[in-house]
């Protein structure tokens, strides 16, 4: 693969609109596409991509997606300031070494959607 191709998630969201509020807390921006069932938001050179599935229920979602960044602790203090809870959904999971060899924490949205943002050790 060339340095310029990358993946980019599409993630299922009931709402795109709910969507849109909960990212933008964690400063993504973005908008409605496509006669108002596709979203795509953007967090400096993050891309994520959302699709509407109302029938949704993001206790059983398995949706997910990792995000390898260069400095996981400026995200993770950047996303602190949303405030969001520990348990449930959505949540906000503490920052860690992990035994795997990175440095990483999660994001669960209100549709159940795990993101996890990391960086190698």
């Amino acid at each position: 693969m060339q340095q310029n191709e990358i993946a980019i998630p599409i993630l299922p969201s009931r709402s795109l609109r709910d969507t849109l509020a909960f990212f933008r807390r964690l400063g993504f921006e973005g908008e409605i596409h496509s006669h108002g069932d596709y979203a795509i938001i953007r967090r400096g050179t993050v891309e994520l991509h959302f699709f509407t599935h109302r029938e949704l229920v993001p206790s059983e979602s398995s949706a997910m997606c990792y995000i390898r960044v260069l400095d996981t602790e400026s995200i993770y203090r950047a996303f602190a300031s949303a405030e969001l809870p520990r348990r449930g959904i959505p949540r906000m999971d503490a920052l860690e070494d992990k035994p795997w060899g990175m440095r990483e924490f999660a994001i669960v949205d209100s549709d159940g959607n795990l993101l996890r943002i990391g960086q190698a050790l």
